[in-house]
């Protein structure tokens, strides 16, 4: 295999707090030399070895590539009138979901496809190099089944979702929607996912049908991650605990036993702005579960209701500016924080042996995510080594 070596970073973020005190791992004139699809070395650019090519960074900051680990992004159709309605005054509910429910079930394979291509290509070009999606908008076994098949074409980490909410098919039998979730839809589903997940929210599915579902999911083989506690208290945040969920998303409304159960878990908190900044809704606070010693994961929420952008780096600069994060922190929590999520270790850093999944930024350092919002600052994208964007 060929060796290229990317030389003249201005600042490279690693996450190996090898390379020095902070968790980032900040190495300053830095290099790294990518062989395949993995990087082989890491360090000062004076020290780099010799490669068959070379890159010039010029000065600029490379970061790992983000690691996007909560996303729905098999859908079809269009909520524009319920975010207009929304910004002009009406609350977030898990009702809306059934809008997309129906254009997901009315759209072909093809028409499906079609559109989660598209949110990944406009998702790598901003730097995601990794991410996880979910069905849950098709709520019947063949349209779960037909979701997951096509997203486990494009991501490794594909999470079955059929606990979104009940069925509408099944208003007024609840009981018997969790039946076909735990039963004939989780068989034909299983084969192509690794996560279960559930909504486990006032309107969604209560503790006992969450614990039900997950139980299930992991007899089957998956693991779980859980919606939890983002329109209110409940019990989403100690089950996920609990049951040794991978992450336990939202997190926006928790008390101190909350804090303490994620803080003494390996149940990573992933916090999701995009949902709080689309939805108007209270700001999770970043800042107590970080003092209180708990992982943190950012990422967008990608969907058509209620956080409809594929921007890691707009939630970045969210998270900074309105959840308590440092920069730093937020990098982090963007990148080795969402590979913890999906309880990896071959992204979201920068060392050898790691997958070569790198993002060139047009600043002088990571910081200018957040210091200059909306502004596409990833100027190029390796993705396992070959350059992408």
């Amino acid at each position: 295999m060929t060796t290229t070596v990317i030389t003249n970073i201005g600042s490279l973020v690693t996450n190996d707090p090898a390379h020095g005190d902070s968790p980032l791992g900040l190495i300053e004139n830095a290099a790294v030399v990518v062989e395949g699809d993995r990087i082989v070395w890491v360090g000062p650019q004076a020290k780099a070895p010799a490669a068959d090519s070379t890159y010039d960074a010029e000065g600029r900051a490379v970061i790992p590539g983000f690691v996007d680990s909560h996303s729905h992004l098999v859908f079809a159709g269009d909520r524009t009138q319920e975010f207009n309605a929304r910004m002009s005054g009406r609350s977030y509910s898990a009702g809306g979901i059934r809008t997309t429910v129906a254009a997901t079930r009315a759209a072909t394979d093809a028409e499906l496809e079609a559109n989660l291509t598209h949110y990944l290509a406009e998702a790598l070009r901003q730097g995601t190099t990794t991410f996880e999606t979910k069905s849950g908008y098709g709520l019947t076994t063949d349209d779960e089944e037909r979701a997951l098949r096509i997203a486990a074409r494009h991501t490794d980490e594909v999470t079955y979702l059929g606990a979104h909410i009940v069925s509408p098919d099944y208003a007024d039998d609840p009981a018997g929607y969790v039946a076909l979730v735990t039963g004939e839809m989780l068989d034909a589903c299983a084969p192509h996912a690794r996560w279960v997940d559930v909504f486990c929210e006032k309107g969604a599915f209560d503790g006992d049908q969450a614990r039900a579902i997950l139980t299930a999911g992991k007899a089957r083989g998956l693991h779980p991650r859980v919606h939890a506690n983002q329109l209110g208290h409940g019990p989403g945040v100690q089950l996920a605990v609990e049951l040794d969920a991978a992450s336990a998303d939202h997190c926006t409304h928790l008390t101190d036993a909350d804090v303490d159960a994620l803080a003494h878990s390996g149940t990573v908190a992933t916090l999701l702005p995009g949902a709080e900044f689309s939805t108007r809704a209270e700001w999770p606070d970043a800042r107590r579960l970080l003092d209180a010693g708990a992982t943190v994961a950012l990422s967008t929420d990608c969907n058509p209701g209620s956080s409809f952008t594929s921007s890691v780096p707009f939630c970045i600069a969210l998270a900074v500016r309105d959840m308590g994060m440092t920069p730093d922190e937020a990098i982090w929590s963007a990148t080795a924080g969402g590979a913890r999520a999906l309880r990896r270790d071959d992204i979201g850093r920068v060392a050898p042996g790691a997958y070569a999944d790198l993002a060139l930024l047009d600043a002088p350092s990571h910081v200018h995510l957040a210091y200059r919002p909306g502004v596409p600052l990833v100027s190029a994208v390796w993705r396992r080594g070959v350059r992408v964007a």
